[in-house]
């Protein structure tokens, strides 16, 4: 089939004057002027190369071709306008497919006893889960929401909500620091054995808080580097030296003594979990549900 850019210019029009039985009523009906109802039947007449109207001034009739063309129209617009009742239903109705980004720590502590509650509540939705600790590219990977915990998120053109705050706490099991001894400031990390977290922008120091309430970079020498939170908290439970993690990863191994919270004088430093995803506008109802869910029920 040939490509006809104006296949349908006039279309709408015209079953609008047929309708409403002149030119003066299409026009107040569509907020157009009579001259400009005039001239798009002219041109579909002109286009087409048929009458399509008797017109006179006052009465208006649709010859044999112009009726013939009325019925086929009214048929097409009423195809388009359920294509896009469709479409647009779609939109107001959460379904589809919905691709979600998030730590693998926060997914298993925190999402995971949520999500049957979630798939019950909207069961025509399809969650794609990638719990992946790498900072995924949203837009070029076609995810539609990414969790991410950060002290401050990059700019960019993402729009992000916030979940709740969190800090970080540095750790270490007691096995090591009967050994290695307890660092009282944040400085003496440069003279201990540490596990890193290798997504952080700076591998060779932390970030911590001093008493005076200034933020203070740790050089830190790491045995251990690791892309897994959880493999973090293994290994610091192992002894293996001293790591820095979000308080969300931890559940309860410092109230049962597996773990020691070092520098508790200090000040926190906090770290935020957001929601980035990529527009406000037109954001289908799959993403717009999962956004108030989440809040509703991790949000702080």
């Amino acid at each position: 089939m040939a490509f006809n850019a104006v296949l349908f210019d006039g279309m709408v029009v015209f079953t609008e004057v047929v309708n409403s039985g002149s030119f003066t009523q299409a026009a107040l009906n569509s907020g157009h002027s009579t001259s400009y109802i005039s001239k798009e039947i002219n041109k579909l007449e002109a286009r087409l190369g048929i009458r399509l109207l008797h017109r006179t001034t006052r009465t208006l009739s649709l010859t044999p071709e112009g009726e013939l063309y009325f019925q086929q129209c009214l048929q097409l617009i009423e195809d388009a306008q359920v294509a896009e009742n469709a479409i647009t239903g779609q939109q107001e109705k959460p379904q589809g497919r919905l691709k979600v980004s998030c730590p693998v720590s926060f997914g298993l502590s925190n999402l995971r006893p949520i999500l049957s509650q979630f798939t019950e509540q909207y069961p025509e939705i399809v969650l794609e889960l990638d719990l992946n600790d790498r900072k995924i590219d949203i837009v070029a990977e076609g995810y539609d929401v990414a969790i991410r915990a950060s002290k401050q998120l990059d700019d960019s053109s993402l729009i992000s909500r916030r979940i709740r705050r969190s800090y970080t706490v540095v750790i270490a099991s007691p096995d090591y620091l009967q050994k290695h001894g307890t660092p009282k400031h944040p400085s003496e990390l440069s003279q201990h054995k540490t596990i890193s977290y290798s997504y952080i922008r700076q591998g060779n120091s932390w970030d911590l808080i001093d008493q005076d309430g200034q933020t203070i970079h740790i050089p830190i020498k790491s045995q251990v580097v690791t892309n897994n939170s959880y493999m973090e908290l293994a290994l610091c439970m192992a002894g293996q030296g001293i790591t820095i993690l979000p308080h969300f990863h931890l559940h309860d191994e410092v109230e049962q003594g597996k773990l020691v919270a070092l520098f508790t004088d200090f000040p926190r430093l906090p770290i935020d979990i957001f929601m980035v995803y990529p527009s406000r506008k037109h954001m289908s109802a799959k993403v717009r549900c999962f956004l108030d869910f989440i809040m509703e029920h991790l949000g702080d």
